[in-house]
């Protein structure tokens, strides 16, 4: 049965973070073709394609190891691996926040270092490293969120997740391409801001739904009750509820401590994420080199 929630969720996440390693492909191809050094393309699409593989193979390990635990271990696997999704997806969202503005200038210099003092294929590794980064992060979390489909859909929401995240990869691409050839229609800030906030309350939801896990098995015992049970006009195991669950990590029978968690994460989180930054100081001049005799 194919679940729109788990669907949407992965297509939030593949987009949003497919988007910022098309953005880095790009600017370091488009510096490229104005640089004259446009033979050089075919090295960087050797780095970008071993960082997907490797991002990819990372994720797909992690996630077939869910099988093979029993209980309580499988919980412990699962409550863990949501947990380091969310820390992963909270770091990235605040990195690049205040990175942004610097990305396009930082990628400039390393490819001017690599241009002028090392090999041809250093423009490989340089693409590697600028999406492994993006790679892992996004693997991460998409087995986080596809564990979290799987407890509530079975196999079902787990392929959905991942369907929805090659739907937003794909569109990333292409949006990608945009950039190379030029395009600025899309404003980049209000784009990562609002996609950004969209992850803030996934994260939060993969946050509840670990907790959940840690009270089933009992680790967590202090808040465990009941916080209300609105499962007969809004039920998590389908229709509207199915759709919430798998995107924010709605229960409609949420534990104290999980719902407390959740509300908590989105108070801090969000007000940190929303407020405006703090001026940039200029970057002070570097000393002019010192002539050799």
């Amino acid at each position: 049965m194919f679940d729109i929630g788990a669907f949407t969720s992965g297509l939030l996440t593949g987009l949003r973070e497919g988007v910022e390693a098309a953005l880095i492909v790009s600017i370091i191809c488009a510096y490229l073709a104005r640089t004259g050094n446009a033979g050089h393309l075919r090295r960087v699409g050797i780095g970008v394609t071993a960082a997907v593989t490797a991002s990819a193979a990372l994720g797909l390990l992690i996630f077939a190891t869910l099988g093979e635990l029993p209980s309580p271990w499988e919980q412990v696997f699962e409550g863990t691996t949501m947990l380091l999704a969310a820390a992963v997806v909270t770091w990235m969202l605040f990195w690049m926040r205040r990175q942004a503005s610097s990305v396009a200038s930082q990628l400039q210099r390393a490819l001017d270092r690599v241009l002028t003092t090392g090999s041809a294929w250093g423009l490989a590794v340089l693409a590697f490293t600028a999406v492994i980064r993006e790679g892992l992060e996004t693997a991460l979390f998409l087995v986080g969120q596809a564990t979290a489909a799987t407890t509530s859909a079975g196999g079902a929401g787990a392929a959905s997740v991942l369907a929805g995240a090659a739907v937003g990869l794909l569109i990333s691409v292409g949006l990608g391409y945009a950039f190379y050839r030029g395009s600025r229609r899309l404003n980049l800030g209000r784009f990562f801001r609002w996609t950004g906030v969209l992850l803030v309350f996934i994260a939060a939801g993969l946050l509840g739904s670990a907790v959940h896990e840690f009270v089933e098995i009992g680790w967590i015992t202090l808040g465990a009750q009941t916080a209300f049970d609105i499962s007969a006009t809004l039920p998590h195991e389908a229709g509207v509820g199915l759709f919430l669950r798998a995107l924010f990590g709605y229960s409609s029978t949420p534990e104290i401590v999980a719902l407390a968690t959740w509300g908590s994460y989105l108070v801090v989180i969000l007000s940190l994420y929303l407020r405006p930054l703090p001026p940039r100081q200029p970057a002070r001049p570097e000393p002019a080199p010192v002539a050799r005799a």
